[in-house]
């Protein structure tokens, strides 16, 4: 971490540095967050999971995407191996690639419950550190914004461009302006279909009431920056809010990712969503295709950024005006994709008319 630009956590509509901790390295990070002997397999709680009486003893069946069998195995299959020992269970995992199921078997029911918990804890803690795959998104990209938004690419670039780490590398590419509601890790056709299936349930069980079958005016105007210092700007984004001046895009914003957290699939960051249309980022300087959220900080957030004087920018287009729009659905969106508009390819789409 770079201790001049240290990550911003955001706390009561304020802005506060994260002071550096010095943090241990482990070089096995499989084993990470694993500890538990023998003697903890009575502590289970036994009516958690599915547990199957066999001719054998137990058995128990968890669904796991491919891309996290590796953690249950660990280097040459030590995770595996001491939580099978440890458990007096025996766990049989798909072969790398192929989906399907880990199953979980052993002469005592208490053993195989407590090998599916420390499995659930360990894809629980790898999960979290997966980058994000799909994010629920609003698209802004309407033909009338694009325009507006390449003239405001273009003053900026013409008022602005002395001014310190200022050039064209900065802003979004036109045809992916959006709104990140939040962002998920789905590891297979099945998460994402859940995804899917959840946003259509949302539409039935408050969407339609919020939106009333109809798509939301919405009006993208003034700009704003991310961080606690405008000369040292990392993120610069377009302010939205509903043209009849409800809170009902705020609404829909806010229970969507609240039914989300709930279900699993996101993790909460903030008690709100921050409604906000990233117009320029220091990520797209190494990489345009980043559509990372920029509300979230972190270490990767701010690795090799090299920010930007914003202040002029912020002086002279603060009110600029980037249009309107009707927002007639929610995409759960790809990351780094296109599809024929340019605009992120789409998973699933809950549409309001």
């Amino acid at each position: 971490m770079d201790v001049l630009r240290p990550p911003l956590i955001r706390i009561g509509g304020r802005v506060y540095r994260k002071n550096l901790i010095q943090e241990q390295a482990f070089s096995h990070e499989e084993e990470e967050g694993f500890c538990a002997g023998p003697s903890d397999c009575t502590d289970e709680p036994c009516d958690a999971f599915v547990v199957e009486e066999t001719e054998r003893g137990f058995q128990c069946r968890v669904e796991v995407p491919s891309p996290l069998y590796k953690y249950i195995i660990g280097k040459k299959g030590e995770t595996k191996k001491r939580l099978e020992t440890e458990t007096r269970t025996s766990i049989i995992i798909p072969k790398p690639g192929v989906e399907g199921e880990i199953v979980i078997t052993g002469q005592q029911r208490s053993g195989v419950i407590s090998a599916r918990t420390r499995i659930d804890v360990l894809l629980d803690s790898f999960r979290k550190k997966q980058p994000f795959t799909h994010f629920l998104s609003f698209a802004l990209n309407q033909p009338a914004i694009q325009e507006r938004f390449l003239q405001f690419k273009e003053e900026v670039l013409e008022k602005c461009s002395k001014d310190h780490g200022v050039n064209s590398s900065l802003f979004q590419n036109p045809a992916k302006l959006h709104l990140t509601l939040g962002t998920l890790v789905l590891l297979n056709e099945q998460e994402i279909q859940k995804a899917c299936d959840l946003l259509q349930r949302c539409k039935e069980d408050f969407v339609d009431q919020i939106t009333g079958g109809q798509p939301l005016t919405v009006e993208v105007a003034g700009v704003e920056y991310m961080n606690d210092d405008p000369a040292m700007t990392d993120v610069l984004y377009a302010k939205v809010h509903m043209k009849d001046g409800s809170d009902r895009l705020q609404m829909v914003a806010d229970q969507l990712v609240e039914r989300f957290v709930a279900s699993g699939l996101m993790l909460k960051e903030w008690d709100r969503v921050k409604l906000h249309a990233t117009v320029m980022n220091t990520l797209f300087r190494k990489d345009p295709t980043e559509e990372r959220n920029n509300t979230m900080t972190g270490k990767s957030s701010f690795k090799e950024r090299e920010s930007f004087n914003g202040r002029n920018i912020l002086k002279l287009f603060e009110n600029f005006y980037f249009g309107e729009v009707q927002l007639n659905s929610v995409h759960l969106s790809q990351r780094f994709s296109s599809d024929a508009s340019g605009y992120y390819a789409t998973s699933g789409q809950l549409f309001f008319s």
